[in-house]
């Protein structure tokens, strides 16, 4: 009977120093502080992290709380724990939704095109949608209704509102455009002319190899008072028709009656027309020289352009039929 007795208690002991050294806190009466998965980063790294900062104490103990809680993966996203909760509680809070959660968002989208992603990941109702589209009235008015949401890839708290949301890529936007707006301002430019420019360079090039081409053609128009003759201004105010943004046009749509319509309008367009990149911010107050006032691309994405109108209907036939 003593040497059970014995046996049970060197068994207690040995699971309880298991407890405390591989499951147990990592502290005590720690207020929760955010953990941040990165994208791309898995299960292993994010241990590791777990470790280095102080959730967990022991990586093994944690992975075997994990695969006990059946969490065998680590969602990328931002949680809410803290170092006086043991492995199995850090394990049951990761396998949980995330309360920040990773968008990357492209450059080129239209507002609405970044409204309609932040509601699948977020899972937002319309309401909130709303806000973040009509945030501009109220954070800068109209020069902020489109071109300042910044492309970028962030982390957003899912319960943050719509026009919280769209503050965060305006300040990302200032923080990243600020270099570009002193430039602009030395070559007397408007910031929102650079923006306009860019934004139709961000449409209009096929990578950032032509963008500073686009760039000296789209000025070199400007300069001379012509229509842009620019697709994507009259795709922007058509919006979607039911065959998505950015669909080609159909006939007769160059005769759209819009200040968009850079056929019918000599000049830009009253707002930006997506969201640009700082390729496309750079090359707008950057061009290339060239006496080129026409251009298209081939069915590989090449660029051709030509200071003609006669070259430009030679390089259609040539490129495009």
């Amino acid at each position: 009977m003593k040497k059970v007795l014995v046996i049970a208690i060197t068994i207690a002991v040995l699971l309880g120093g298991f407890y405390y050294f591989f499951l147990g806190a990592a502290g005590s009466d720690q207020a929760p502080e955010r953990f941040v998965i990165s994208l791309g980063e898995d299960k292993s790294q994010a241990t590791q992290d777990l470790a280095r900062q102080g959730f967990i104490k022991n990586s093994l103990g944690f992975a075997i709380a994990a695969l006990l809680e059946g969490n065998r993966t680590l969602v990328p996203g931002g949680y809410k724990i803290s170092k006086s909760m043991n492995a199995f509680q850090v394990a049951l809070v990761l396998a949980k939704p995330s309360y920040m959660k990773w968008v990357v968002v492209p450059e080129g989208l239209r507002k609405e095109e970044i409204a309609d992603m932040l509601q699948k990941i977020l899972g937002w109702l319309d309401d909130t949608k709303s806000q973040f589209l009509n945030a501009y009235q109220r954070l800068g008015g109209n020069e902020y209704r489109e071109g300042v949401y910044f492309p970028d890839t962030y982390l957003l708290p899912v319960d943050e509102t719509g026009t919280q949301i769209a503050q965060r890529f305006i300040t990302q936007f200032n923080e990243s455009f600020t270099p570009y707006a002193k430039e602009a301002a030395a070559q007397n430019i408007k910031w929102t002319t650079a923006l306009k420019i860019a934004s139709l360079i961000e449409r209009e090039a096929s990578g950032t190899s032509d963008m500073a081409l686009i760039s000296g053609i789209i000025w070199n128009r400007l300069l001379k008072n012509m229509p842009l003759d620019i697709d994507a201004t009259i795709q922007y105010v058509i919006g979607d028709a039911g065959s998505g943004y950015w669909a080609p046009l159909t006939k007769g749509a160059t005769s759209f009656k819009s200040p968009y319509n850079t056929y019918l309008h000599a000049g830009l367009p009253p707002t930006p027309i997506s969201n640009p990149g700082i390729d496309a911010i750079n090359a707008a107050l950057n061009p290339a020289t060239t006496t080129c006032l026409y251009y298209l691309h081939d069915a590989n994405g090449v660029i051709h352009c030509t200071d003609t109108y006669a070259g430009q209907q030679a390089n259609i036939q040539k490129y495009l039929k």
